[in-house]
């Protein structure tokens, strides 16, 4: 033990101190609780013989001394140091616990779809939410009295109705198709906005993603076979049906369902009782449409098609309340973490 205490001696006095930090750890190593001053006085106590005590004891309480005087000695350094050093923390207590954050459910649909679509060579453009008449409507053969015009439906800027925000990210391949030739293979996304009342279906704002497809001797099959492999790459092996439908700026014009069945309550829910969820909007292009943007529909062909995103997680995620998205509850949100994508 004599020697141990003489060992501890020498460390101490050639020992440096640099800072607030060496300070601290020092008064806990050697004064602490469980320190080493501690564990040589307990290891005193068993001593019987009274000559190796006194012998002991004399050179502990120099140890206790020296150390002591090196917290002393060093006191300029807690004084001038501005390193933050909190000497009531108990540094044996375990951590705070780290929330991380999530990607939020919307976005790692997007995120999705858009892979599953630059795999089969759709690149990704982007543009602008404030758009004019042309670009929105005019562009894409919807005539001055269609109804989508109406302020129903459009948020307009300025009385003469000249620009709005866009109602479909459709406007962005017509600005895409104006500066570039077939062949055109691309992708968009973003947000959108229709003047509609907010309630468990609908919202006067959600995320849109479009495709369109142009080239020469495009088909009618080209497009069901890559609505085919989106919906299996996304939903597995779902059943799907097509439906004639209407829009502007595709003849023909389709919609796609997928069958959800009535076994549990809120397919039935969200298809009113058929079983049958209606995901995405898709056709042909009008040749009208390619005249706009000056392609020869002679010579291209191609294919569009358009789908919510909020209607897509929906359906994913199985949550029957579309404003579920945008209300910021932290209880809903931290559901979805980094590894749902």
């Amino acid at each position: 033990m004599i020697n141990k205490i003489i060992k501890l001696k020498k460390i101490i006095k050639y020992l440096s101190l640099h800072n607030k930090e060496d300070l601290y750890f020092f008064k806990i190593k050697y004064l602490g609780k469980k320190g080493i001053l501690n564990s040589l006085f307990k290891d005193f106590k068993k001593i019987h013989s009274k000559y190796e005590k006194k012998k002991i004891g004399k050179i502990l309480n120099e140890l206790k001394k020296n150390i002591l005087e090196k917290i002393n000695n060093n006191k300029k350094i807690n004084k001038s140091n501005n390193t933050d050093i909190n000497f009531n923390t108990d540094i044996t207590l375990p951590g705070k616990k780290i929330n991380y954050g999530s990607i939020h459910p919307i976005s790692i649909i997007e995120k999705k779809i858009l892979k599953i679509f630059n795999n089969i060579g759709f690149n990704f453009i982007s543009g602008q939410e404030i758009e004019d008449d042309w670009h929105n409507f005019t562009a894409l053969n919807f005539e001055k009295d269609h109804p989508s015009r109406d302020m129903q439906d459009t948020f307009f800027f300025k009385k003469n109705n000249s620009f709005l925000l866009r109602t479909h990210t459709s406007s962005v391949q017509i600005r895409y198709m104006k500066k570039n030739t077939p062949p055109i293979r691309i992708i968009s996304s973003g947000k959108v906005y229709r003047n509609e009342t907010i309630s468990a279906k609908s919202n006067c704002m959600f995320h849109q993603i479009e495709g369109l497809c142009v080239d020469k001797k495009i088909s009618f099959l080209d497009l069901k076979k890559n609505i085919e492999y989106f919906i299996k790459n996304l939903f597995g092996n779902k059943k799907i049906r097509i439906r004639p439908s209407y829009f502007p700026f595709t003849e023909p014009s389709l919609e796609i369902d997928v069958l959800l069945g009535k076994k549990k309550k809120n397919h039935i829910k969200m298809t009113k009782g058929t079983g049958w969820l209606e995901i995405m909007g898709c056709g042909m292009v009008d040749p009208n449409v390619l005249k706009n943007v000056n392609i020869d529909p002679n010579i291209y062909s191609g294919y569009a098609f358009g789908l919510g995103i909020e209607r897509i997680a929906i359906l994913y995620y199985e949550i029957d309340d579309i404003r579920m998205f945008l209300e910021n509850d932290l209880r809903f949100l931290k559901q979805f973490n980094f590894l749902n994508y």
